[in-house]
């Protein structure tokens, strides 16, 4: 276990590059004392899932079917995860990757990744402390030697208190079945606890469900910490997960991503639902900032 610990005096990380790149903090200066936007977790964790953020690349989500049909040819993908049906998130959270640069405020992070599946691409990872704020910035090229569709996201863990409200204008949603993949498509307006086009309390019971329409921009507040945050997503990063399971859960999940759940096998093509068809040689690269206020 190797953790690398950023700060600028406003703001703090913690890095974990064995460990998918993951985060373990992200703190900042507030009212005279250090207060965490995301959920501070051991850093000598052993398992993704247990972190305050991961990447999710080469896609989001679950993948059904054993994996996805293009150009007319099928590709498999294995499972990644031994509690999981389904193949989840791609390898980048799981895999080890290398530090190519660092400051005292800034990382750079690199993967080259054979799999999973057809599956093949180099990946550059940045974060970088900017006032009490936090940029990631997430790159990778198609290293295949044929076309493939390609997705993102950013995974954060972020502190949930009995007063915590969210916004994040959206359009749709995608209500989730019992195994975790797509079960509707529904108007936002028909799940009244779940329209955050207005600044909302989270649901006071389990949710998983991904939202698109949404313009890139959300906030977050802690009103009884005086703590607020605005988060701001790259153009590929239209759609977002929230999921938290219940009303006592001390925190909840804001994931900006390309893609909903299982797009790969939604009717129409991949593309159709923000995954991006890239050739051999061709890039990708989102970025997201969470900026305490």
């Amino acid at each position: 276990m190797t953790a690398i610990g950023l700060s600028n005096g406003d703001a703090r990380i913690v890095v974990r590059p064995d460990l998918g790149a993951g985060l373990c903090a992200f703190d900042v200066h507030h009212d005279g004392v250090w207060q965490p936007i995301l959920r501070s977790v051991d850093p000598a964790t052993a398992h993704p899932f247990a972190l305050s953020n991961i990447l999710l690349l080469p896609f989001s989500g679950r993948v059904s079917g054993g994996g996805f049909a293009l150009d007319g040819t099928f590709h498999s993908l294995p499972r990644n995860l031994e509690t999981e049906p389904y193949p989840i998130h791609g390898n980048g959270f799981s895999a080890a990757w290398d530090v190519a640069f660092r400051s005292t405020d800034a990382v750079t992070l690199t993967l080259s990744s054979e799999g999973p599946g057809p599956f093949c691409y180099a990946a550059r990872m940045t974060y970088r402390l900017q006032g009490a704020g936090l940029v990631m910035e997430l790159s990778f090229v198609n290293r295949a030697k044929i076309r493939l569709p390609y997705g993102a996201g950013f995974h954060p863990w972020f502190v949930r208190e009995p007063d915590t409200t969210v916004r994040a204008p959206a359009g749709g949603v995608w209500l989730e079945r019992s195994d975790h993949l797509p079960r509707a498509y529904e108007a936002i307006a028909a799940h009244p606890d779940m329209d955050f086009n207005s600044p909302q309390p989270l649901p006071a019971r389990w949710i998983n469900s991904w939202f698109d329409g949404w313009n890139g921009k959300a906030r977050i507040d802690w009103p009884g910490r005086r703590l607020a945050a605005d988060l701001k997503a790259s153009e590929a990063l239209r759609q977002y997960v929230v999921f938290s399971p219940a009303a006592d859960a001390d925190f909840f999940c804001f994931e900006p991503v390309t893609h909903p759940v299982d797009a790969f096998n939604l009717p129409g093509k991949p593309e159709a639902h923000g995954l991006t068809i890239l050739g051999p040689g061709e890039g990708l690269t989102v970025s997201a900032t969470i900026a305490a206020l």
